[in-house]
């Protein structure tokens, strides 16, 4: 009988896996350029067999007395400088543990970074009545497994394992409220809604204590102010005169600063003005100081009837809401430079394409598409919401290759899940709950697809990195769609199937399957790049929840660097400052292109990679345009050109160092971070959700 179990950190005990410990020994060697083919595997064995002969083969040895029979293996061996690094990397870990342990007042059995377990600490563990963490990372994922598998009718207890593995093993995470509030009294499990304003006191107010109940509840609105009357218009009920869109905008901002989610994180609205509007110029320059409308961002909505005046460099009528008539004129082209130069100063506003976005709507007899959620990933009718979830692309990379059966699995499994947690929501408003009941609109994304570019040898501006994306969005969306039709087989294809663009096809069980979102926070706990963004940095700084600052760095590019035999500490700190390697004549040419950072890609590359997702997505795709600070108005035209040209939904852009509250920052531009912020995701702050 050969020693088959090993006894865990926490008492319990599991198989013996000698393949752990080959890959384990396989790194150390790799790490130093060493080892042949087949030499961790037998290794590996002589550990166990040292390991038997010394304590029997009824024996469970500890987690750490196999570690130092791999040490003792090394070193007998002559191996001693794989064996100091192993000593050494076997430190570092029994840091980050007592890190973890200290930070979550619990053991972490999923081997999360320390910045997720400072995340989950924060944002989404439930406290006891001292604010203490009262369950494990592994109990979350247990409890929403749990109650999101309520929705199951049959074989609950199988789906509920399986929910859980595929979060365990961060294959996948659904959005921060089912992570916060699923299996509770608030129950609440949705990140995205779309509340309609109208035009009247009685309008504007309860869309007011709509949204107080959706922040409340740890959800993001969205609103168009488009059918507000304009400042200054005739208010025939108290001959007054209006005080247009604006002014009601900071009632909103006011309002969601007095709302705490929970005491977890602050609300996040996204406010859209049509362009067609005739406060249109004052909102555009809405934000132009810095501190105004903090809890929003803006999107100008502009039609295909703007952008083909821009072209000829027309004109186009300004409407009054109320009623249709034309009140003015404006120069398009003027109107879009000024668009293009105050996103160029601070960011907003961003830009959403309505027609492009009316012509996706699933379901156009329910209504028209006017507003999105705060990051412009989800179009969504009046009073709608939509869950969202992203599999994280990095642990589909394996030996070099995109494991595309496991893409598959993990893509039926989410459809599922999210499917599931329509029927398990708690929505805070009935009107939400009704409309979402008839589309049952999904959105299951993507994380990680900057790192799974660099497993890939990729560099993400590069045709090879398009035509992944378009592969895999294309992969995204056929699997979403047939597993949606399997469900509706099983359960019936939503209410309003028949009156849908989808009607005379197989029926589905979504109106929509697929968004692909920021995931600022989900990112960070999954330990991978955020939505489909390249790398911000090799190492940087992330500014999170309540002043905390997460020192990042790239797992891959260290491992590379011990492995090509040009690591050292000096680099290291070199990255730490500068956060691109662009410069760096050290570093081989080919590690150079393939590590790419956000601002060593030109910005045509960032808008071409949100066309290549678009083309396979039914809602929108949320991702920033970053612009070096150098960058002039000009160059964010020409985004806006291209962005509308390729297909897009909308675009966002952000110029460095354009706002003081920077979420993510690299050491030498530490000063222009100096105050902190709870988002993640993304630096222009529009990723919260």
């Amino acid at each position: 009988m050969a020693l088959d179990r090993i006894r865990k950190r926490d008492g319990s005990v599991t198989p013996f896996e000698m393949a752990k410990i080959a890959a384990a020994i396989g790194k150390a060697l790799a790490t130093d350029g060493l080892g042949e083919p087949g030499e961790p595997a037998l290794l590996a064995r002589e550990v166990h067999d040292g390991l038997q002969q010394r304590f029997g083969a009824d024996a469970v040895p500890t987690v750490e007395q196999v570690q130092d029979a791999v040490e003792e293996t090394l070193i007998r061996r002559g191996l001693t400088r794989t064996a100091k690094g192993y000593i050494l990397y076997r430190q570092r870990r029994a840091e980050i543990r007592s890190t973890k342990q200290l930070l979550l007042g619990v053991q972490d059995h999923l081997k999360l970074t320390v910045n997720a377990a400072l995340v989950l600490r924060k944002r989404y563990l439930q406290r006891d009545e001292h604010g203490d963490p009262a369950e494990t990372p592994d109990g979350l994922l247990r409890r929403v497994a749990h109650a999101v598998a309520g929705a199951e009718t049959e074989g609950r207890a199988g789906r509920e394992e399986t929910f859980y593995r595929a979060m365990a093993s961060l294959d996948f995470l659904p959005n921060s409220p089912t992570l916060m509030n699923a299996g509770t009294e608030m129950g609440q499990l949705s990140a995205c809604f779309v509340l309609p304003v109208g035009d009247s006191i009685t309008g504007i107010f309860d869309a007011l204590k709509c949204m107080a109940m959706v922040h409340q509840s740890g959800g993001g609105t969205g609103f168009s102010f488009s059918g507000l009357r304009p400042a200054g218009d005739l208010v025939r009920s108290t001959m007054g005169v209006a005080s247009g869109p604006l002014s009601f905008m900071r009632v909103f901002d006011v309002t969601t600063d007095v709302i705490k989610q929970g005491g977890r994180r602050r609300g996040a609205n996204m406010g859209i003005l049509r362009c067609d509007h005739p406060d249109i110029l004052d909102f555009i320059h809405a934000k132009h100081q810095e501190g105004r409308l903090d809890n929003f961002n803006l999107s100008v909505g502009i039609t295909d009837a703007f952008m083909e005046a821009v072209t000829h460099d027309r004109t186009y009528p300004l409407r009054n809401p109320r009623g249709g008539a034309e009140v003015g004129t404006l120069r398009a082209v003027d109107v879009f430079k000024q668009i293009a130069a105050q996103a160029w100063n601070s960011g907003d506003p961003g830009v959403l394409f309505l027609d492009t976005m009316e012509r996706a709507n699933p379901t156009p007899t329910l209504g028209r598409l006017e507003a999105t959620n705060p990051c412009g990933e989800q179009p969504l009718l009046p009073w709608e919401s939509c869950n969202l979830g992203s599999i994280n692309l990095r642990n589909m990379v394996r030996h070099g290759q995109l494991d595309r059966d496991h893409l598959v699995r993990t893509i039926r499994l989410g459809v599922r899940f999210l499917d599931d947690v329509i029927e398990v929501n708690r929505y805070p408003l009935e009107q939400t709950a009704t409309i979402t009941r008839t589309n049952r609109k999904i959105g299951l994304g993507l994380m990680g697809f900057a790192d799974a570019l660099t497993l890939l040898g990729l560099p993400y501006n590069s045709e090879q990195a398009l035509a992944l994306a378009d592969e895999i969005g294309a992969l995204l969306l056929s699997e979403s769609r047939r597993a949606s039709a399997a469900l509706a087989a099983e359960r019936g294809a939503f209410p309003a199937f028949g009156d849908s663009v989808h009607a005379g096809g197989p029926p589905l069980r979504n109106a929509t399957t697929t968004s692909i979102a920021p995931t600022g926070s989900i990112s960070i706990i999954a330990g991978c790049s955020s939505g489909i963004e390249p790398l911000f940095a090799l190492s940087y700084v992330r500014n999170v929840i309540e002043g905390s600052r997460l020192v990042e760095a790239n797992p891959t590019f260290e491992r590379l660097a011990r492995q090509r035999g040009f690591w050292s500490e000096a680099l290291m700190h070199e990255v730490a400052r500068h956060g691109s390697i662009h410069h760096m004549a050290s570093i081989p040419d080919d590690v150079r292109r393939v590590f790419v950072t956000a601002h060593d890609i030109a910005p045509e590359w960032h808008v071409r990679m949100q066309a290549a997702f678009q083309r396979h997505c039914d809602n929108a795709v949320s991702k920033t345009i970053n612009f070096p600070k150098s960058a002039t108005p000009e160059q964010v035209e020409r985004a806006y050109r291209l962005a509308y040209d390729s297909g897009c939904k909308g675009i966002t852009v952000y110029r460095d160092g354009s706002k003081s509250r920077q979420v993510l920052t690299v050491e030498s531009r530490r000063s222009e971070s100096t105050l902190p912020s709870d988002l993640g995701g993304c630096p222009t702050g529009r990723c919260n959700v």
